[in-house]
């Protein structure tokens, strides 16, 4: 609708009476409503891409003079062919999109820079640029620089329904220039800033979905109150079969201020539970701060046998009415009587002598019920389940206490422990102080440990003196809530597409080192510098793609070396971190991790580049993270036709295939092998030689297919 109303100001401008009477049938369009969440789809995306070489069939923009602060032309051209050379060298170009008389013009290559729309076919590639290594043979993390929709694209090659975990910080479109749209950032006036992010938010969804795995994943958004309402609607509309929860969880105690608002003091996290997904229960009910937690804030043992809720009433289950009879001196419960029949006034029972009737009875002597039946308390008090407490000093009237199912699930654990029978005939229970307690965690959050400031902003600034990055989460909190999920998985794989700063794979190391787990995190970041940083860069006479530019960006100045400085224990000047980790496991930071991470820029391919086997060293590092990521990458094919890791392998000359599969066999840890050829026959007939468990992959079919079939999908 954005594009109609630039068309409804232009036929304005060429005819008032029309534009008016287009733009009256418009407004009457957009009063309809449909069920469900309903948003402008907007164009389909584009994204620069600074730094790509020009090729011949490219569509680009041309970059405004150095020094301009303007957007320039925003025009786009395709390229149809080349002139000139070195810094002469130029590309003609003409009007993309115009099918009558389209414009065209000769510009310098060096004033280009090529333009991806998101509804293009793309065949990705990735150069590595660095790693560090100090985990031995633990799979990689892996940072990707790229445009994160289509980085996803590239995921659904390596890591389709392979993802147990995704964890991402959109932008919260506060309007403050925190995102772009279409390579324009959205403004807090523009008209369509909410369905924008909308638009962009589905995209990566809608491929989201097909990476997480169906049986057992979750989905973690965080979000704040401006698209909150919004968010909701999309994941229950995108998600149908997943349980959707919403929590609100404390990061800013101090509070943040709004005009003419309540102080906020929190955010909220969506999770969105795929097949069996659900949170763990852990020693933390997470609502009360980490250093004002008392134990009186466990759950009691002894819960009351009056019912409360629904039903609760005498003629709701008049089975449930009748009366516990306790012995007067000593206390002890000794069995029930038989329930009293609907009519039969209470007062018509005496008790055995020596024996005090307590009838299940709410405020003002209102006849209620138990919450067992008789049958069910006689079992339960014989062993030893229930008990009656002192009398009521102004009253005398005893409350009855018993063990619920889940307190009996608990004694069967071990996490309660009970020390026998005692005199009045219950179990003496209390819980096991070598056992840790295990609680469901509540929908309110309030842990000191996840004070953003203190433990996002200024936890930064050790790994990274003097470098700043706007709002990072606080590394607990991301590593509290990946622990509900991945806890009991020491090899899952988390994804965040919205890395930013790389707190998501700094909290999954944290988590490795605690249990020992191999699990591994895939960071998917640009690397855009800020709205400030790109004025003052421009007027420097710099734009994107220069390396005074780039060496500024997200990735290269703050992602990469927080994950280098998190595993190495040093700053990027060398220097040992200072400071302790806390609470979950406490030393020092300059320790670092065992862990290992590679580094990579998404590059596109062209497909006949592919199919003739000329980008292999590109195409290599999507074969390494589809076969787990660890070891060695396979980069170049020898003299000998093949190679092979611990991990996986590659073939290439069909004539050394007896050879390779020898060396497969002969090396046990191989799960995975590529086979280049495009002869389905001869494919099969290595496949039949293979050992059983060795999955064979066909390039570059199974390639080429992936990425014609997601031509269009998602965007």
């Amino acid at each position: 609708m954005s594009r109609l109303s630039d068309l409804i100001r232009q036929a304005k401008a060429a005819d008032s009476q029309l534009g008016a009477d287009l733009e009256r049938e418009f407004r009457a369009l957009t009063k309809r409503r449909s069920f469900g969440l309903v948003f402008e789809r907007h164009q389909p995306e584009a994204v620069e891409l600074a730094g790509r070489p020009v090729r011949k069939g490219d569509k680009v923009h041309i970059l405004p003079p150095r020094g301009s602060r303007s957007r320039g032309d925003q025009r786009l051209w395709a390229v149809t062919g080349f002139e000139g050379r070195g810094e002469n060298r130029a590309a003609k170009l003409v009007e993309a999109g115009q099918v009558e008389e389209p414009e065209s013009m000769v510009a310098l290559v060096a004033d280009l820079v090529v333009v991806a729309e998101f509804r293009d076919h793309i065949y990705p590639g990735l150069i590595e640029t660095g790693r560090v290594e100090r985990g031995g043979d633990k799979p990689f993390h892996t940072v990707i620089n790229a445009e994160n929709f289509h980085a996803l694209e590239m995921l659904t090659y390596t890591h389709r329904h392979a993802i147990d975990a995704i964890y991402i910080d959109p932008p919260y479109n506060s309007g403050a220039k925190d995102w772009k749209y279409n390579n324009d950032y959205v403004e807090s006036d523009d008209d369509y800033r909410h369905s924008k992010w909308l638009a962009m938010m589905e995209r990566r969804l809608l491929i989201a979905r097909e990476l997480l795995n169906p049986a057992d994943s979750v989905l973690i958004v965080t979000i704040d109150e401006k698209e909150y309402l919004r968010l909701g609607l999309l994941v229950e509309q995108m998600f149908p079969e997943a349980r959707i929860q919403m929590v609100s969880s404390v990061i800013n105690p101090g509070g943040a201020s709004r005009t003419a608002a309540f102080t906020r003091v929190d955010e909220y996290i969506f999770f969105v539970k795929i097949g069996s997904a659900a949170p763990a229960k852990h020693s933390n009910d997470m609502l009360f701060t980490d250093a004002s937690e008392p134990d009186e804030n466990r759950s009691p043992i002894w819960r009351g046998m009056l019912r409360g809720g629904s039903g609760p009433l005498r003629g709701d289950s008049p089975s449930k009415f009748y009366p516990v009879l306790v012995d007067r001196k000593t206390g002890a419960v000794v069995g029930a009587g038989e329930p009293l029949p609907i009519g039969v006034d209470r007062a018509t029972y005496t008790p055995p002598d020596g024996l005090d009737a307590v009838w299940p009875l709410k405020r003002g002597g209102v006849e209620g019920r138990w919450e067992l039946n008789a049958a069910t308390f006689e079992f339960r008090r014989s062993q030893g389940y229930v008990r009656a407490g002192d009398p009521n000093r102004r009253t005398g009237v005893r409350t009855i206490y018993y063990l619920r199912n889940a307190e009996m699930e608990r004694l069967e654990s071990g996490e309660l422990i009970s020390r026998g029978m005692n005199d009045r005939g219950f179990l003496d229970i209390d819980y096991n102080p070598e056992r840790e307690r295990t609680l469901p965690a509540k929908t309110v959050w309030n842990r000191q440990s996840h004070n953003a400031t203190e433990y996002g902003s200024n936890l930064l600034k050790s790994f990274l003196p003097n470098r700043k990055f706007p709002y990072p989460k606080s590394l607990y909190a991301v590593e509290d809530t990946l622990r509900f999920f991945i806890d009991d998985k020491p090899n899952a794989i988390v994804l965040d597409f919205f890395s930013g700063s790389g707190t998501t794979a700094h909290a999954v190391m944290r988590l490795n080192k605690q249990d020992g787990g191999r699990r591994q995190c895939i960071s998917v970041t640009n690397n855009e510098v800020s709205a400030e940083e790109q004025t003052r860069l421009r007027r420097q006479g710099l734009r994107p793609g220069d390396a005074d530019w780039e060496k500024l960006g997200i990735c290269d100045y703050i992602t990469k070396p927080r994950i280098t400085a998190a595993i190495t224990g040093k700053t990027p000047e060398g220097e040992p971190i200072t400071g302790d980790y806390k609470f979950t496991d406490e030393f020092p930071m300059a320790e670092g991790f065992e862990e290992n991470a590679a580094f990579f820029t998404l590059t596109y391919e062209g497909p006949l580049s592919v199919a003739h086997h000329r980008a292999f060293a590109r195409i290599a590092p999507m074969l390494w993270l589809r076969a787990g990521a660890r070891g060695p990458i396979i980069t170049e094919i020898g003299d000998k036709g093949w190679d092979l890791t611990n991990v996986y392998g590659v073939l290439d000359d069909l004539d050394t295939a007896a050879r390779f599969v020898t060396e497969v066999k002969k090396t046990p840890g191989v799960a995975m092998v590529y086979i280049v050829t495009d002869d389905d026959l001869a494919f099969q007939m290595v496949c039949r030689e293979l050992p059983k468990g060795v999955r064979p992959v066909q390039l570059y079919e199974s390639y080429l297919r992936n990425f014609e079939i997601n031509s269009g999908r998602f965007a």
